[in-house]
Parts: C-alpha cells; structure tokens; sequence
C-alpha cells in the first residue's frame, strides 16, 4: 500500500510519530493460521471495550424516561441509533488499521495548527463531558449499594486510575478481561429483571418496528432525540481506532484486510451486546413503571426506589444499583484510556502514564464534587443534563473528520470505503448532527 506520506499524510515535523498506545502496541498475538474461531477469539476485545460507551450512566436517564413515559414505542430508536453506531465505529476501526494512526493522530497530521488545537480542546471538552456522566453515576450507584455520599463516592471513582494501570501492566488483554467481566454482570442483571418483569413478548417485538407518532408527538421526540444523542459517544470513535492497532497482525495489504474484517465483526457483536443492554433498561421501565402508570419516572434514584416494590422482589433494585456500578467503572476506566490516547495523539505530549491518567480524572471529579457539595443531589442531576449537552455539541468534531478520512484514497489506499458505504456515512453523520442541533436548541430555548 505504499508508505503513509504516500497515502497523503502531511507530516508536521520530523520526529516521528510513536504508535498509539505505544506500550501496548501490536502487544496480542494473532494466529497466522487455524479455524476462524482462533481469529475471531484473537481479535475480540476492542470492541467489547468500545460497546461500554453505548450503555454508561448517560444512557440510563433517556432510555428510563422512554420506557416510562411511552412504554415501549421508542425500542426502534434504540435499535436504529445502534445501526449508526455499528457503522461509524466501523469506519473507526477501518482508519486505524489501515492507516496505522488513530484519529487523533489523523487529525493533527492533515489539520492546520489552528484547527487541530481547536479539534483538540473540543475533544478534552467531549471526554471530561462524559467522565462526569460516568464520576455521576458511579457515585450514584456506590450511594445507592452502600449509602456512601456522592462527594465521597466521585471522589473514590479516581481509584480506577489505578485499576487501569495494573491493568495495563499486565498486558492488554487482563484489561479487555476485565471490561467483559464487568460487562457480563450487567447483562445478567438485566435478564433476571427482565424475567422479573414478564414483559409481554408481542408488544416488545412491535417496538422495534418505528412508528410515525414518534415524528408527530413533541414529547415522545424530544425522549427519542435525546436516546440518540446519548448513544453514540465521540470518544469511542478515537478510542476505537486505537485500541485495534494492540493486534499483531501482519502490516501488510493482506494483513490489514483480515485484520478490518475480524475487528468489524468483533465491534458489530459487541455492539448488539449494548443494543440489548439498552433495550432492557427501556424494556424493564416500560413493563415496570409505565404498566403501573407510573409514566414520569425519569431519574435513576426514582427508578431504583422503585423497582423492588413494583416488581415484588427485593433484590430488583440491588440487581439495578449492581448494574450501574459495573456500568459506571467500566466506562471510567475506557473514557480514562481514550483521554490518553488524544492528549498523545494531538499533542504528542509525553507525561507518564499514571499522571495523565489522574489529570484527565481530576477534570472529572473536580466538578462532581464542587456541584455536589454547593447544591446537592439536584446539582447532581443538571450537572448529568449539561454533560450529554457537551457531547452533543462535540459530536461533529469527530465523526466528520473521521467519515472525511475513510473517503480519501490518498489516505486509504485501498482500503478507502466505497462510494454506497461512504454516501450511508454522511446520510448517518447529518441525521445525527440535525438531531443534536435540535436537542441543543430545545435545551437553551427551553
């Protein structure tokens, strides 16, 4: 395929770019022969870490809010904001393997200083955004399973700094390892609720089918924009484009051809593992609360509180709290790593590991606890409102220059997408962005 200065890279100095995530690089083996189970096995990871951004603290509120207001009308937007996530992650997974950069790097290589610092400070914005979700709810759920306070709670939510670098210590493998684990917990939480709950089958299988009243009724598109905005994280899109490249696959045409194919694969299971994810917490505030008439139901506390008595089991809600902390560290630990990879990617900034870790927490926390502590868990709650706000306003700055990447041959080589595959991308990318404008505006214009 020709060197990167070959493929249109435009080098902005003469030191030579470390490969991202350098300490972990090309650190998992691939076998080179065997049934495709081995490769399959040998390539899954990245995408099981990228699904965590689908279904963190900042999804709960929108999809309880749905179930509980609309029952479960909104399951095809779920479903349809997931299709948009599979596609752009995609492409993601795409850039970095034939490239050899992830986005950030992309981004500082082909931008003007001007616009890669803009790009940059935007992207720092999206990333501390979504660690307050994840800081919010992680305190949230430490609250409601110890009755810790939420200042307390934010702050012990620095400890997976930690957490990640014994992780990554260990190899990268014992950290995808660990997400998983912490993945599977949660599904199986919300299969018991869902076996709780007895939801009538007939009517959550019409819910994956769009209704037109989703257009029509303010209320219920208000809900289904927010869903979508809240689903596909801008981080996850340079985490993502990163974290393939820990593969040793061969780095040639051949190489990198299995490599995307196997990575698509993998982030595509992955994802229908958040779709499900996603869809049980509507799923179960549908059959729970908007059965019983309890339509506003909108907050995870209010939710939880909840739960057991609707439901009849007392271990309901702890199964709900146990949830959203696996959910709530998960998404710390991959929103620390993608803060990483930008900071390296833009700036080339070369600090150690464990510092930059702790900068990118202590943006987080800062706020949390300073809200928390002046206005208390109603602070809390706008602090959640005005993070999702932030990355929607961010959005753009990674899924344009993203889609703008995989559509340059010059770039690509031959592994540019084709034209149908990039049309479907700027389709995808402008119903996201018409959406997000109207959620901002709804939010200012109140």
């Amino acid at each position: 395929m020709g060197t990167m200065a070959e493929q249109g890279w435009k080098f902005t100095g003469s030191v030579p770019d470390r490969e991202s995530l350098s300490e972990v690089h090309a650190s998992v083996r691939v076998p080179k022969s065997g049934s495709w189970v081995r490769k399959l096995f040998a390539f899954a990871g990245p995408g099981y870490m990228v699904s965590v951004g689908y279904m963190d603290p900042g999804n709960w509120a929108t999809d309880i809010a749905g179930g509980s207001a609309f029952g479960y009308t909104l399951l095809s937007v779920i479903m349809l904001s997931n299709l948009m996530a599979i596609l752009l992650q995609a492409l993601s997974a795409r850039l970095g393997i034939a490239t050899g950069r992830d986005l950030a790097q992309a981004c500082r290589d082909h931008y003007s200083p001007p616009v890669r610092i803009c790009l940059w400070i935007a992207c720092e914005l999206a990333i501390i955004a979504c660690d307050l979700a994840e800081v919010i709810g992680t305190a949230i759920a430490l609250q409601l399973l110890f009755g810790i306070p939420l200042v307390i709670g934010a702050v012990i939510t620095a400890l997976d700094v930690f957490l990640l670098l014994l992780l990554m210590n260990k190899g990268f493998r014992f950290l995808e390892a660990f997400v998983v684990s912490l993945l599977s917990i949660i599904a199986l939480c919300f299969i018991v609720q869902i076996a709780m709950a007895q939801p009538p089958i007939a009517e959550v299988l019409n819910g994956f089918i769009p209704k037109s009243e989703i257009l029509t009724n303010k209320e219920m598109l208000y809900v289904a924009i927010g869903i979508i905005g809240a689903t596909v994280m801008p981080h996850n899109l340079y985490l993502h484009s990163s974290i393939v490249q820990t593969r040793a696959y061969e780095r040639n045409d051949e190489g990198r051809r299995e490599a995307i194919r196997w990575a698509t694969v993998d982030s595509t299971v992955a994802l229908m593992l958040a779709l499900f994810v996603n869809a049980a917490i509507l799923i179960v505030a549908a059959g729970v609360f908007h059965a019983k008439g309890h339509t506003d139901v909108a907050e995870i506390e209010q939710a939880h509180q909840m739960l057991s008595p609707l439901l009849g089991f007392a271990i309901a809600s702890t199964l709900f709290a146990v949830a959203l902390l696996a959910s709530g560290i998960n998404s710390t630990v991959t929103a620390t790593l993608a803060g990483q990879i930008v900071m390296e990617g833009f700036l080339r900034l070369r600090i150690p590991d464990w510092a930059r870790r702790l900068i990118t927490r202590s943006l987080a926390i800062i706020p949390v606890v300073v809200v928390t502590y002046l206005y208390g868990d109603k602070g809390t709650a706008e602090l959640l409102v005005l993070s999702q706000v932030v990355l929607s306003m961010q959005l753009p700055f990674a899924v344009v220059p993203l889609i703008s990447f995989v559509t340059d041959k010059r770039k690509m080589g031959r592994f540019v997408i084709s034209k149908p595959v990039a049309v479907l991308a700027w389709v995808v990318a402008a119903i996201i962005i018409a959406l997000n404008i109207k959620l901002l505006w709804d939010t200012f214009s109140g």
